[in-house]
This record gives structure tokens, C-alpha cells and sequence, in this order.
């Protein structure tokens, strides 16, 4: 390490700290330098207080790890930002539990347009599915709608569905559904946004799902107020990511609006996360509209926001029977799930959005949709040609042993989330662990088997669906069980978890040359941690808390 001139006196130096660089030539320092947002030195304490100046900043880790940012690879950062404003309801079971959070809720937004919860399990009634009439016997007189932790799935009361004009229910496109009840009335239950859209409008928070319901943009645009209040909302995301060790979000959800609401932070006081937004194609759109997905990537190409991505979704969420699969559902036998895309049409949109070189993240939760994703993927390789594409598939619930080696040949991103597999944190066993059967168990959630195979496995949260923590889910992984004795072991090592945290987060995003790595030249994106993770307890990961989040060289979170 050799750093000449007294004008490299280093703005920022970060001392007494255990450093994993994830850097497999020098994986282990003491301290690291960082001057103009970028890292110019990693090595021995003394080597890195010989560049503190006057005006250095110096920040004691403590005796604590010291990592590169946490790469978030798959989160909504606008709705999840709402989301912190709403009723949480994790955790909560029975009637009467769920009663006394609504009621008391209720009793704090008394001019509350919409009151919304969010995260309640689909098994909050035990055995029993919830309806519009458990709700109205809790809030008769004011709309009310909760949903489901994996956010494919709400409940609605008499009201909501009512204000909502779909009590009567609606016709909607392929794999959305207002659940009917004998009465022919709707029962309460919604599935997919197409059927949940028209009562989570009421709450008057439409324009932060619009990048993920439409893709499109707010019609008509908002006043200065409105912009002002949802800058507002991206600052509170941005914080809450920022606090938990996070420097790079990529988001899975977008729209122009969401690129301009965070230039326009970035033009003000500058952005504490380095963020990417995708372009939503949805299955309304037409080929064309891929146009607006190269205007976005023109336009927004810094390393602080970007674009470059087309997210889709090919099919809805296990607990609601609405993946695809290629068996039928074992607790359902007579039914496989309804794509958003036919093959064909899926394999057209590969094909066009490879062919603008552009990337492609893809939400395929069954094994049927993972299946035609991959097929879309492959034509898209014999159309265009072969290139370091790096397209994705996001989450990857259940797959296939002929599917497995394809992530490799294919050069196909495995985008996972340790926070997922009922069991590992707060996802209950049922109904998930039933409606996928004892015969898929050993390729479901299946992060290890993909590794070893060559994928690269990179790890995420899915916030709001799941907590936003990185070390949450680096827990998760390293204490996965499987669901039988006969099942494969799927969990991470501690520097597995780690990697897919940082390593591969930078290379879901072409960045490995510049940042999950702290090395000199990279950009100055680390945290520091309350205690050495590697000497922590798996059981006890939970308690290693951010201290200190430095992004761009600039304090971004201190405790």
C-alpha cells in the first residue's frame, strides 16, 4: 500500500475495525482510507493513520466488522416508504389480537381516507380464511383494507369493497381475482393488484404503487405539494435503508416519476443510497413501449441513479395459489396457476428487450414460470447472440432438476431472498409448506443447490414484504433447516451470505469493478458494525446492529 503526497491526507479513515474486504487477494484488514468518495487505501492501522490529516474524519469501529455497503437486490423503495406510516400487523394472530391493533390504529388516523395494514399472515384466523365480515365486525364504518406479507393478497371490509365499486366484483386479467362469496357478493379476499388497485386508491397513495402496478405515470401529474410529499416519502425509504448498512438499492419496480422524484433529491441535498430503477413492462403494454425503457436508461446513468432494466412479472405468490407451476398444486390438484404472459409472448419480450441490450429482471415464483423464463431467456441468446447479458430471475420459490444447470449455461442471475422460505424468519410453515407438496421440498427456496451448480446466487430482502435487514437475512441463511430429514441442506456459510450481500450484488448490476468490494479505487460505500460478525452466534446475528454507514465517503447513518 503506498499512497504519495501530502494532498492525499484522506477525508475519512475508519480505524480499530475487523475489515472483511470480500476481496479474495487481501480479505482481511484493520482499517481502510477513504478520500473524494472512493477508497484509496485497505490495510494495517498504522499504514491508514499515517494518511489522517487535521481534517480527517475518523470513525473507531470498535473491535467491530467492517464490510462493504449491503447491496439490496431486490426491494420497492417508494411503497415501502409509505408502508412505514401504516399498520404493521407481523406477528399478530386471533381475532381478538387482530381486533384491539385495528381498533387502536383506527383510534390514531381519526381523518384517515383509507387505513391500511400491512403483513398479516394468511393464517391470522388459523385455518379459517379471513372475509369481509371479520372485518366488519371489527370496523364496520370506515374503510379498512390489510395485506398479506407477500403483498399479492389483501382483505377488504364491507366499505372498502363498496368505495372500492367492486363489492359486486369486476372482470380483470389473467391471474387476478376478486375472491366471490355464495352470496354473490365479493367475500373480501383480493388477489393481485389489478383486484386490490381500485381500494388501496381510496387511501390516496396510488402514485407510490404506480411503479408497480402500471408502470406508467401519474395522470394527472401532482401538484408541488403532492411532489413535495413524495420526495419526502423516498427520503423516509432512503433513511430506512441507509440505517441498516445499505448503499446501493436495486429496485424492482419504476417509473419515470420515481427516476425524477430521486434526481430531484439528488439536485437538493444528494442521495444517501446509489439507486436503480427499472422500467415495468406489464402484460397491457406493447412492444413499442420499450422505447420509454431506452429514454430511462439515456437519461439516468450515473453511479448514484440509474437504470438499464426491464422488470416483469410472470405469475403471483404460492399462498394464493397464483404461481405458475408445472404440476398442479398439491393441495389443490386441479389446478396449475395462470401465467401473465403466455410463452410465446414472454420469449417475444426477451428477444426485444436483450435486443436493446438491456437487462431483465423477472418475478417467477413456480416452477412453470421459472421453466418458460428460462426458455425466454434462451431464445433470446439464439435470436441476438450470446453477451454477458446478466438477465434475472427474482426469487425462484420452486424449481426443476433439468431447470437447475440452465442458470449457469444461460449465464442467469439467481435473484433470492433468505427472509422467504416459510420457517427461516417470519413466513409461518402453513400454508406454503402444503401447497408446494413433500415432492418439490428439495428444489424449493433452493439458494445452495443453485451455487453449487454455478449460478450466481445474489441475496435481497423484498421489502416491505419482508424486514428490510441485511443481517436478518444473512441469519436466515446460515440457519436454514430444511423442511424434512431427507431434504438438502440450503443454507449459506457466513461469508456466503455476506458475498451475496455485497460480491454479487455488485455483479447483478455490472459493477463488480467498482464497488461490494472494499479495495482501493472502489467507491467508498462501507458499514460498520456493533460486534465482529464472524465471532457472533448464528443464533445471535440479530443483535449485530449498523453503527455506521458511509456511502460515497459521506456518513449516510451513525447510531
Amino acid at each position: 500500500m503506498s499512497v504519495a503526497g501530502a494532498d492525499r491526507n484522506a477525508d475519512l479513515i475508519v480505524i480499530h475495525g475487523r475489515v472483511l474486504t470480500m476481496d479474495g487477494g487481501n480479505p482481511v484488514a484493520e482499517a481502510v482510507a477513504v478520500k473524494d468518495g472512493a477508497i484509496i487505501a485497505v490495510g494495517s492501522r498504522a499504514a491508514i493513520e499515517e494518511l489522517k490529516g487535521t481534517a480527517t474524519q475518523v470513525i473507531d469501529a470498535k473491535g467491530g466488522s467492517v464490510l462493504p455497503g449491503f447491496i439490496e437486490a431486490h426491494m420497492h423503495l417508494f411503497s415501502g416508504g409509505a408502508e412505514l406510516a401504516h399498520l404493521q400487523l407481523g406477528g399478530v394472530h386471533g381475532f381478538e389480537a387482530l381486533k384491539k391493533a385495528i381498533r387502536e390504529y383506527a383510534s390514531t388516523k381519526p381523518d384517515a381516507k383509507m387505513l391500511v395494514g400491512q403483513g398479516v399472515d394468511y393464517t391470522v384466523l388459523g385455518d379459517e380464511r379471513v372475509t369481509r365480515h371479520h372485518l366488519d365486525a371489527i370496523l364496520p364504518d370506515r374503510p379498512f383494507c390489510m395485506a398479506a406479507p407477500d403483498h399479492h393478497t389483501m382483505w377488504a371490509n364491507t366499505k372498502a369493497l363498496e368505495m372500492a365499486g367492486i363489492l359486486h366484483g369486476r372482470a380483470l386479467g389473467p391471474g387476478n381475482e376478486i375472491v366471490m362469496g355464495d352470496d354473490g357478493l365479493a367475500a373480501g379476499e383480493l388477489r393481485e393488484g389489478e383486484a386490490f388497485g381500485p381500494v388501496l386508491d381510496l387511501a390516496g397513495e396510488g402514485r407510490v404503487r404506480l411503479g408497480l402496478a402500471t408502470g406508467g405515470e401519474p395522470d394527472p401529474m401532482p401538484s408541488a405539494a403532492e411532489r413535495a410529499a413524495d420526495r419526502d416519502i423516498m427520503r423516509r425509504g432512503l433513511a430506512w435503508c441507509a440505517r441498516h448498512g445499505i448503499t446501493s438499492i436495486q429496485n424492482m419496480d419504476g417509473n419515470l416519476y420515481q427516476l425524477e422524484l430521486l434526481a430531484e433529491i439528488d439536485a437538493e441535498e444528494g442521495l444517501p443510497c446509489r439507486v436503480q430503477i427499472p422500467f415495468h413492462y406489464k402484460n397491457f403494454m406493447t412492444l413499442d413501449m420499450l422505447d420509454k425503457a431506452t429514454v430511462m436508461t439515456e437519461r439516468y446513468n450515473s453511479e448514484w441513479l440509474s437504470s438499464g432494466m426491464v422488470k416483469v412479472f410472470y405469475d403471483g405468490v404460492l399462498d394464493s395459489w397464483t404461481a405458475v407451476m408445472i404440476e398442479p398444486y398439491a393441495d389443490r390438484p386441479d389446478w396449475v396457476g395462470e401465467p401473465l404472459f403466455t410463452p410465446q409472448q414472454f420469449i417475444d419480450l426477451a428477444v426485444a428487450v436483450d435486443r436493446r441490450g438491456l437487462q431483465i429482471a423477472v418475478h417467477s415464483i413456480g416452477d412453470g414460470a421459472v421453466r418458460a423464463v428460462l426458455d425466454g431467456y434462451e431464445a433470446a441468446q439464439k435470436a441476438n447472440g450470446k453477451r454477458d447479458s446478466r438477465h434475472r430471475i427474482e426469487h425462484i420459490e420452486v424449481t426443476t432438476t433439468s431447470d437447475v444447470p440452465r442458470f449457469a449455461e444461460l449465464g442467469v442471475i439467481a435473484s433470492m431472498q433468505p427472509p422467504h422460505p416459510p420457517g427461516a424468519m417470519d413466513f409461518p410453515l402453513e400454508p406454503t409448506v402444503s401447497r408446494i407438496g413433500p415432492a418439490r421440498w428439495p428444489l424449493s427456496y433452493a439458494w445452495r443447490t443453485l451455487k453449487n451448480a454455478g449460478a450466481h446466487v445474489v441475496f435481497a430482502s423484498d421489502w416491505p414484504v419482508s424486514p428490510i435487514d441485511p443481517i436478518l437475512g444473512i441469519q436466515a441463511a446460515v440457519m436454514r433447516k430444511p423442511w424434512a430429514d431427507s431434504d438438502p441442506d440450503q443454507s449459506f456459510s457466513l461469508w456466503e451470505s455476506l458475498a451475496a450481500y455485497t460480491v454479487e450484488g455488485a455483479y447483478a448490476e455490472f459493477a463488480e469493478h467498482r464497488k461490494g468490494t472494499l479495495k482501493s479505487g472502489y467507491m467508498a460505500d462501507l458499514v460498520v458494525l456493533s460486534a465482529d460478525i464472524e465471532k457472533t452466534a448464528p443464533a445471535d446475528l440479530h443483535k449485530v446492529r449498523p453503527v455506521t454507514t458511509i456511502c460515497g465517503g459521506k456518513i449516510t447513518y451513525q447510531a
